[in-house]
């Protein structure tokens, strides 16, 4: 009688074909478009900006593989999509050295000091963003009004690289460059004087909703596109490579507040869709709060930590001492994943529920 052999492994046993790579991949060519848009709107510095952002990223990943005489992790992409992330974080007119700073930040401090990817607590782009916020506040703040890269006033490759490499504004073309408010930081700075929403964003400000949703506004990359963003994200969530839970109750733990008390008094607080359409929210919720590695594992803990993403974002962005309030919220959250994901577990399978 032939005996038969059970052959046993650890978990899991069913894999669903989506690998590292493929999800970065997935991720980089979701954000493609918005980062497209954002070198259309304000020209070749900030196509600089993603480039050498992302080969800091690169360059620091692959001397830390070295010095800690490890295998290379470069082809699993996640250090490309650091780079792209932060890029669409920073001013479309960021000096070089700041680029590479809030790359080499993101990758040695963010992600390889917990251990490399995987172990990390917070998302490695968004900690280097609040780092180079705290360490750079002038150059962090500094936005450039919209400088096309095609039309009358668009700058050339020279130019474009001339700006990064903090060349004088020596030209009329380059003082383009100078830097003017966003709608959020216009908002927070005029109603704190006293006026109504409606002077603060109308008048020589002329803030218009409709441009703002097709990204001709000043801010960061990663607000360039709102309606690309999220497409970017429907992308996403068509390919399985996050869920709807954390976008959505991001969304509505920013909108909710928002509606709340722009109803009880519109005259000192914007409505809603101002809040989804300026600032980092759509990008933050469905690009950087979507972080597998330091978001809740439980359908419940994601709704969970995107409703606290969303709630403090409106927070500080209303009341805090920065206008935009997205990385704050996230890499607050971020250190809230433990707590959330150790009462969000569901009860084992054949296990009574305990009495209270």
């Amino acid at each position: 009688m032939s005996s038969i052999h059970f052959l046993t492994s650890s978990s899991p046993h069913v894999h669903g074909g989506l690998t590292i790579p493929a999800l970065m991949k997935a991720v980089i060519l979701a954000l493609l478009p918005a980062a497209a848009m954002g070198v259309m709107v304000f020209g070749w510095s900030a196509l600089f900006v993603m480039l050498i952002t992302m080969l800091a990223c690169v360059i620091t990943e692959r001397l830390v593989n070295l010095m800690r005489r490890h295998p290379s992790t470069l082809n699993d992409q996640s250090a490309a999509l650091t780079g792209l992330l932060l890029a669409m974080t920073l001013p479309p007119n960021s000096p070089w050295w700041m680029c590479v700073a809030g790359g080499f930040f993101a990758v040695v401090i963010g992600k390889h000091l917990y251990g490399g990817l995987g172990y990390n607590m917070f998302n490695p782009a968004l900690i280097a963003r609040v780092f180079l916020l705290v360490s750079f506040p002038v150059q962090m703040t500094s936005w450039p009004a919209p400088t096309p890269l095609l039309g009358e006033h668009a700058h050339s490759l020279s130019e474009g690289l001339a700006i990064i490499l903090s060349a004088p504004l020596n030209t009329p073309e380059l003082a383009d460059a100078i830097s003017t408010a966003t709608p959020l930081g216009q908002y927070r700075t005029e109603v704190g004087l006293g006026r109504t929403v409606r002077e603060a964003l109308g008048g020589s400000y002329d803030f218009d909703i409709f441009a703002a949703a097709g990204g001709m506004i000043k801010g960061s990359l990663g607000e360039t596109s709102a309606i690309l963003l999220i497409l970017g994200g429907i992308y996403l969530l068509r390919r399985k490579v996050i869920t709807w839970h954390i976008p959505v109750s991001m969304l509505l733990g920013c909108l909710i507040p928002a509606a709340i008390f722009w109803l009880t008094a519109p005259a000192k607080y914007p409505d809603p869709l101002f809040h989804l359409v300026t600032g980092g929210l759509i990008i933050g919720a469905f690009f950087m709060a979507t972080d597998m590695v330091t978001s809740p594992v439980t359908p419940r803990g994601q709704l969970i930590f995107g409703f606290g993403c969303g709630l403090l974002t409106y927070l500080i962005r209303t009341w805090g001492g920065y206008p935009e309030g997205v990385s704050f919220a996230i890499v607050i959250m971020n250190a809230a994943v433990p707590l959330i994901d150790q009462y969000s577990r569901p009860v084992i399978y054949g296990k009574a529920k305990t009495r209270a």
